[in-house]
């Protein structure tokens, strides 16, 4: 088809990825599907689609999106849990404090001036805001001071016990130092130091105090108060000189460490104290003396610590260098109370709390900030303070000091915030004082500083959370959850935070974020259900020990209630926050037998089933799956009250449904539910059922399901290990009967039963083409093999395998041997469609004898499945292994290379897509350096030396909690603008619209011009058999005939990448191509074993990656000649139709993984070849071994799909191409070189065209251009119009041996859009690529 030059770019068309429930349907397409738009299109389309391709409306919808498959996170992920997770950082206060009793020593001893300190005049005067010369001096002004100071304090800690400590002497210090500690016991005490009326500090550190008659001062060593105190202590130091006591402090520590080391060499078991978690705070530095201006208070720092309020707006009023008639003494007077957050005072208290929090988280360490903030009330109130008296008594040259010393963060940008909440309440202040007066009416104005900071993160995280930098805000998003004003905000906000990943969950948790929430599910508010179920998904996706603070307040009910269908949720997406409920519950089970217990609710069980029906939401349905299966996991009241409610049956009704993590969580669940301690007849006739219906969906083509089902099969193996070793006994002694010749193997007691069934599953499982299959149920036949060895059955089993380790010789002649039927006992449950579950029914190619060297005694292998695998599938009639041995598979200790995985069968002619003739020369030898075979992403190859073990450990729970660890609300990288996925995304399809608009007008001159012109030329290094140009990147995918996939830069003549397929020694690749092309290209590939895989980074050595593989066709018929497996793969609609040594044609749907139909083929012979129409996608066409060419219609039903058919060739159909642009031509070519022209609604064809006279062995057709391309026996590539006309006969390069030798074409391939041809000769391991010349320069390649 003919595509107009179009827009370059249309960043309004995404690419998407394909979900299971919401992908493509039926009429959709691809970009390069459509038809032209203007003059530049043929004037007529074949097959009367004209009409349906004219409507603007329809082509506008098919190019609205391009679907992407195998791109889910379970193709990206292998459904394996990250290994790398974030690690789960420690928020919770393991060792938390509390700050019991304090000591309050005041040193002022009013009226006599301590002999080295000279005081100005006027000077500071103010003690605990009271003025000592305004009241008496002596006694009574003491203990006023000692009043209001233990009153300021108390603001801090209501619950610490004060002592008041009024000019004590050595003595009476030391006594109520010791009862301090000894009240204490373990926790922290404080004491509080005023040395205001005593000497400095000395230079060693030591503090004054006085003697029982006041007429001297009496040092006290530190050493000496560091053993009267102990630890955990918190000294607060209110004297000039302070540094010196920080100073040496850790000197005395030191010095008791050293006595303590002493005392315990002589004891070993002695009690000793520790010292070193000393906390301390000191009013400045060394030689620096206390503020002394008449403005201040004489205790500034004290002020600072424990009123904090008062100090910094007298601070502000004098600082404030504008003019204004508020005095000192009118903020005093400030209404409200710091308890009262609605109030002036209360709200000021309010916001400084939220800065100085915020300060010190952006400005501390974390386990610092953590120590000094969150472990100790009393603790983080001195320090948040401490904060402010670093900035008011800096402007009075002095410098505080801590232990542990904290930066300066005078200069914070968050002070000036500070600065503005303070003046707009002083603003407010006259007019407040006057109200209060009752002058007049005035309703104070609250701060706008929340609202701000709300902003402010909101902003952040719009556009500042990148690099997973911490916002600043945090923790004043936490002050902002107290006010129900701003809470649902907040938490709206906290939650898109949470949502960026468990980066984000770790620092919530570590700000003091868990109590807030928890307690807020004691809320009824309804407008907080959303988003507080939200949050707490996240929290319990990173971590479950909430686990127990649930239980204890009852959290969970929350939960119970809204996961309710009948309960209402005030949101759209009611159905995604009941699976968030689902999600929480089960986290709340998971290895937690209480939480188990308290679930057993009849409501609970109910609603996960009820929601198990929900078709809209699929996370819903798979986690109420999972809620399940962790409420009864291991607790029998539960597994019995499913059965009560039919739960098992309900679950396995899942079977088929379209989204493969449904799928694979009901198989998650069924496993968990094996396990009620007493197997009842009852039991094991409900788990038997459960078992058979299950039964077909080892042909599930979601490699994570299969997985998830040999988990549950491991299980069941487990759960009845006796009947499944009498089971393998069995199917041991009937190979080696019928090895023996016998005519009629015995009939076993397993037969026809499940065991039986179940048993050759895991046998055929073993040989699945993904690793992640293969290696765990090599384990499960390794366990049951070497448990049989050991039971009483060992003995005749050990027989039974020498019989067959046992080399015999090898007759020339081949029969055909039928496996024995194994039936499950009822016709079970839903199975993939049109497979039956009749087991190993299928009829086999046998050898006569084995390969001895396979098999050893089991007394010597720690690893038997692999050898066991004829039992599933019998071996090559050669019997040689594969040359490349799996690194996943089974494999005996002794070295020896695993027989080949796979279905084998008759060894086939040489080329598989045809029948053999004598022309056929000998296969190039196999390369002697075979190339690796991909794994998935995450997989972890078995350690083979370790014993077999059951059950097998399923990851899926794991992976599944990924998801609420990963960022939902916001766009992928792929979709955010600016991003490098995106940009290159972006290159990606602005790269794709230029070549369609350059090489548009070429296609109408490629039907008119030769095709003679050599452009490129490479060395395959093997035979090339298949080719397919990608339709956008400048690379030729090629597959010889074995299983090498070589990827080439056609362009450059540069192999990018070379890998081995992984099919089975005596098979070969039979198809290839290229899918979601649009964007980053996975490759498809199909072997003639009937097996699928899918590739990505398929151009990148050392990158290369299975993303999935299944086995596409079962019951592949044997016949003379074969044509393997091929398939049509439709991008627009993510189906792939799958035929070939089969009677039907089977329809999978990449977006669900599954079987969706299987179209009956009407024919007895093999199906050669696949196209279909691209556009709508309903309408496919098939050629025949025999000749004859079919259409089908998939809208009909599957017995009256076929439409036509036309039986005009009489030989092997080499190929059948429908061009996807240009006319929409259909041609068809022939073993015996004729090539036809069809159009759907003629009986006949339009045109015959001989184009061999010999052998057509090849056929290509340009999927836009007019022309098509045959290979013949003699060497030759000829190139037609569509109309007949011969436009070039070229000639493959062939080496310097084969130069003179006429040798077949053995591959060819167009290229989508340019005008190349590339091709290969047969025994020739050289790939042409010729090119068109036009008779017009507009002919030049770009």
């Amino acid at each position: 088809m003919a595509v107009t030059a179009q827009p370059l770019l249309d960043t309004t068309t995404p690419l998407l990825r394909s979900t299971s429930d919401l992908g493509p349907r039926g009429d959709r397409g691809k970009p390069d599907a459509l038809p032209p738009r203007n003059g530049d299109s043929p004037s007529w389309i074949r097959h009367g689609w004209e009409e349906q391709l004219e409507s603007e409306e329809y082509l506008n919808h098919l190019s609205s999106n391009f679907y992407l498959y195998y791109t889910e996170k379970r193709h990206e992920t292998g459904g394996n849990p990250k290994d790398d997770a974030d690690p789960l950082q420690e928020w919770r206060m393991k060792d938390r404090l509390k700050t019991v009793s304090a000591a309050l020593a005041i040193c002022l001893n009013l009226g006599v001036d301590p002999p080295d300190v000279i005081k100005t005049n006027p000077c500071a005067k103010l003690e605990a805001w009271v003025d000592p010369a305004a009241l008496s001096a002596g006694p009574k002004a003491m203990e006023t001071i000692g009043k209001n100071l233990q009153s300021q304090y108390e603001t801090l800690s209501i619950r610490t016990r004060y002592r008041q400590h009024l000019d004590p002497s050595i003595d009476e210090t030391k006594k109520f130092c010791c009862q301090l500690r000894r009240n204490a016991k373990d926790e922290r005490v404080l004491f509080h130091y005023n040395g205001h009326g005593v000497p400095k500090p000395t230079v060693s550190g030591e503090i004054w105090v006085f003697n029982k008659n006041f007429t001297q001062y009496i040092p006290i060593s530190l050493y000496d108060l560091q053993s009267w105190l102990g630890a955990p202590s918190l000294l607060v130091y209110d004297c000039s000189d302070a540094g010196n006591i920080i100073h040496n402090f850790h000197k005395f520590l030191e010095k008791h460490e050293m006595d303590n080391a002493v005392l315990r060499q002589k004891d070993p078991h002695a009690q000793l104290p520790s010292y070193h978690d000393c906390i301390q705070l000191a009013a400045c530095g060394r030689n620096e003396s206390l503020p002394t201006s008449p403005d201040l208070p004489a205790d500034l720092f004290t002020c600072c610590l424990t009123t904090p309020i008062e100090i910094a707006l007298r601070f502000f009023v004098l600082q404030n260098p504008l003019p204004s008639h508020l005095t000192i003494d009118d903020v005093s007077k400030m209404p409200g109370r710091l308890q009262e957050r609605r109030t002036p005072m209360g709200e000021l208290n309010w916001i400084f709390t939220a800065i100085t929090d915020t300060i010190a988280w952006n400005t501390l360490p974390r386990g610092l900030f953590k120590k000094l903030f969150r472990q100790d009330l009393m603790v983080a109130a001195l320090f948040r303070n401490f904060l402010l008296s670093q900035r008011i008594m800096r402007v009075h040259q002095c410098h505080p000091m801590s232990s542990p010393a904290l930066p300066d963060t005078y200069q914070h940008p968050l002070w000036q915030s500070w600065d503005l909440a303070v003046e707009m309440v002083l603003g407010q202040l006259p007019a407040l004082l006057e109200a209060q007066a009752g002058r007049r009416q005035y309703e104070y104005q609250h701060s706008t500083f929340f609202a701000e900071q709300l902003t402010a993160f909101e902003v952040y995280l719009e556009h500042g959370a990148v690099e997973q930098r911490p916002p600043d805000q945090l923790p004043i998003v936490l002050q902002v959850l107290l006010s129900q004003v701003h809470r649902l905000r907040a938490l709206i906000l906290l939650s898109k935070f949470l949502d960026m990943g468990p980066w984000a969950v770790n620092l919530a948790l570590s700000i003091g974020i868990f109590p807030y929430v928890l307690k807020l599910l004691q809320s009824a508010a309804a407008e907080l259900k959303p988003v507080m179920v939200f949050i707490w998904a996240r929290i319990l996706a990173v971590d479950r020990s909430c686990q127990g603070d649930l239980l204890k307040d009852s959290g969970y009910q929350y939960f119970i209630q809204i996961l309710n269908p009948s309960s209402g949720i005030p949101i759209a997406n009611a159905s995604e926050h009941r699976a968030m409920c689902a999600f929480i519950l089960a986290r709340f089970c998971t290895h937690f037998p209480q939480g188990q217990v308290v679930c057993l609710d009849p409501v609970v069980v109910s609603s996960c089933l009820t929601h198990m029906a929900d078709g809209s939401n699929p996370l819903l349905r798979q986690w109420a799956c999972l809620c399940l299966a962790q409420l009864w996991r291991d607790h029998a009241d539960a597994q019995w009250m499913g059965i009560r409610e039919g739960a098992p049956a309900r679950l396995c009704a899942l079977a088929q449904d379209p989204v493969p993590e449904v799928r694979a969580a009901m198989l998650y669940a069924l496993r968990t539910f094996l396990g009620i301690p007493d197997v009842t007849d009852q039991v094991a006739t409900i788990e038997e059922t459960v078992a058979t219906t299950l039964l077909g969906m080892t042909h599930d083509g979601s490699a994570l399901v299969r997985r998830e089902w040999l988990a549950f099969c491991a299980t069941f193996v487990q759960r009845y290990e006796h009947k499944f070793l009498v089971a393998a006994f069995e199917s041991l002694d009937a190979e080696a009967a019928r090895r023996a010749g016998a005519a009629e193997p015995t009939r076993g007691v397993s037969q026809d039963t499940i065991y039986a069934a179940l048993w050759t599953e895991v046998l055929m499982l073993s040989v699945d083409p993904h690793p992640e299959m293969a290696q765990p149920a090599g384990q499960v036949v390794d366990y049951v093999l070497h448990r049989l060895v050991q039971s009483p059955l060992g003995r005749a089993a050990q027989r039974a395998m020498d019989d067959l380790a046992r080399p015999a010789p090898r007759p020339p002649s081949r029969r055909m041997t039928p496996l024995p039927p194994v039936t499950p006992p009822s016709s079970g449950g839903p199975g993939t469609p049109g497979s039956t579950t009749t087991v190993g029914s299928a009829t086999t190619i046998v050898p006569d004898a084995y390969d001895g060297s396979l098999l050893s005694s089991l007394k010597r292998t720690a690893s038997v499945a692999a050898s066991l695998k004829r039992l599933a599938f019998p071996a090559t009639i050669n019997g040689s292994a594969s040359p490349r041995s799996s690194s996943y598979g089974s494999a005996s200790l002794s070295g020896r290379a695993p027989r080949p995985s796979g279905p084998l069968r008759v060894q086939v002619p040489a080329e598989w897509s045809r029948p053999p003739t004598h022309q056929d020369p000998p296969l190039t030898p196999p390369s002697q350096l075979a190339p690796p075979t991909p794994l998935p992403r995450r997989f972890t190859p078995r350690a083979l030396d370790a014993m077999p073990t059951l059950p097998l450990t399923s990851h899926f729970l794991e992976w599944s909690v990924e998801y609420f660890q990963e960022p939902q609300m916001k766009q992928s990288d792929a979709e955010e603008p600016g991003s490098t996925e995106y940009n290159a995304r972006l290159w990606r399809r602005t790269r794709n619209e230029q070549i369609i608009h350059v090489t548009q007008p070429q296609k109408e001159l490629a039907g008119r011009s030769g095709w003679e012109t050599a452009s490129q030329l490479f060395d395959n290094g093997s035979q090339p058999t298949k080719m397919v140009f990608h339709q956008f990147a400048d690379q030729l995918a090629v597959a010889d005939e074995r299983d090498v996939v070589t990827i080439w830069d056609w362009a450059n003549q540069t192999r990018l990448n070379r890998f081995a397929n992984g099919n089975p020694a005596g098979t070969k690749i039979t198809e290839v191509t290229f899918i979601n092309e649009d964007d980053q290209a996975l490759l498809l590939t199909g072997s003639s074993e009937g097996v699928m895989r899918v590739f990505r980074h398929a151009d990148e050595a050392g990158r290369t990656e299975l993303v999935s593989a299944w086995r596409a066709l079962t019951n592949l018929v044997e016949a003379p000649v074969q044509a393997g497996l091929v398939f049509e793969w439709q991008q627009g609609h993510g189906k792939a139709l799958i035929a070939g040594d089969v009677k039907v044609i089977r329809v999978w749907n990449a977006a669900t993984e599954m079987a969706i139909t299987d179209i009956p083929a009407r024919s007895g012979a093999c199906i050669t070849s696949l196209t279909s129409d691209q556009v709508a996608g309903d309408v496919f066409v098939a050629g025949f071994g025999d000749g004859a060419v079919r259409v089908y219609d998939q809208r009909n039903r599957p017995r009256e799909a076929m439409v036509r058919v036309w039986r005009e060739h009489r030989q092997w159909i080499t190929g059948v191409h429908l061009q996807r642009g240009g006319a929409r031509e259909l041609v068809s070519g022939s073993r015996n070189g004729e090539v036809k022209v069809w159009d759907l609604r003629h009986d006949r064809s339009l045109h015959t065209i001989v184009a061999a006279d010999d052998a057509l062995r090849a056929l290509g057709v340009h999927e836009h251009a007019p022309v098509f391309a045959c290979g013949t026996g003699h060497n030759a590539v000829q190139v037609f119009n569509i109309d007949g006309t011969p436009l070039s006969t070229v000639e493959p390069y062939s080496s310097f041996l084969h130069h003179h030798r006429t040798v077949p074409i053995a591959a060819l391939a167009f290229h989508p859009h340019r005008m190349k041809l590339a091709c290969s000769a047969l025994t020739d391991h050289h790939v042409n690529v010729f090119s068109c010349e036009g008779k017009r320069s507009i002919l030049m390649e770009e």
